[in-house]
């Protein structure tokens, strides 16, 4: 996935009400971007840092900007969680994610199991075999190196779990939980025990049950963000 146009790079101010970043771009001025992050964003939300923002075509907009990445010292870190599954959708298409081959239709926010949606369900019509893949975007990084959802504590994210697992109910089904890492740095995947030990069990018992588990690296730069190569997971 490439930007549409280029990202202008600036320093963080502040990021408050979860959902506003105070930047000041290169050239001095002052200006306050949307974050589409409803993590904590733990570690990259310190003031000094180096941050890239897009400006959005739309002149309507209530906020012209949207904090795109910020730069982790290690790595350039993709902070937009809205763009993970676009990414993810893409690397499917062209055939990156090799345990995942094999479906010729890929459909995006598709209704299932209670009151949710599915992230992207992969289908293939000539065998009616179709595979739920719930999506989560992330961002920490612990000092060992490690990957590691969630960043907050997520009752939104253990539901999924209780969905996905509700789907393993035929051979022809399978449910996955993708963990995309928007950054470079980082050697395995783990949960955030330490964050919240619930989702990290609720984890550990979906995948007892039938879900399958997979994490991606990505390759983070100011021009786009490029899903790479698989992270081993560390239970």
């Amino acid at each position: 996935m490439n930007f549409e146009q280029p990202l202008l790079p600036g320093t963080l101010r502040r990021r408050y009400q979860r959902f506003f970043a105070e930047v000041e771009l290169e050239a001095g001025e002052l200006i306050v971007a949307h974050c589409p992050n409803t993590g904590s964003m733990r570690g990259l939300a310190e003031p000094g840092l180096k941050v890239y923002v897009s400006r959005a075509s739309n002149p309507r907009r209530k906020l012209a900007y949207t904090l795109e990445l910020v730069d982790a010292d290690t790595s350039l870190v993709g902070v937009h969680t809205g763009r993970a599954n676009i990414l993810t959708k893409e690397a499917l298409a062209t055939g990156k994610i090799s345990r995942l081959l094999g479906y010729g239709k890929i459909r995006q926010e598709v209704r299932y199991s209670k009151n949710s949606r599915i992230d992207l369900l992969l289908e293939d019509p000539s065998t009616q075999q179709c595979c739920y893949v719930e999506v989560k975007s992330v961002t920490l990084r612990e000092r060992d190196g490690a990957a590691c959802f969630p960043d907050a504590v997520t009752t939104r994210g253990a539901k999924h779990l209780d969905d996905l697992t509700a789907t393993v109910c035929s051979p022809r089904q399978r449910a996955v939980i993708f963990y995309l890492v928007q950054r470079e740095d980082c050697h395995c995947f783990t949960p955030a025990d330490d964050i919240d030990p619930r989702y990290g069990a609720k984890l550990r018992s979906a995948i007892k049950q039938g879900v399958e588990i997979l994490a991606y690296a990505c390759q983070v730069t100011p021009q786009g963000i490029q899903v790479t190569q698989p992270l081993p997971i560390r239970l």
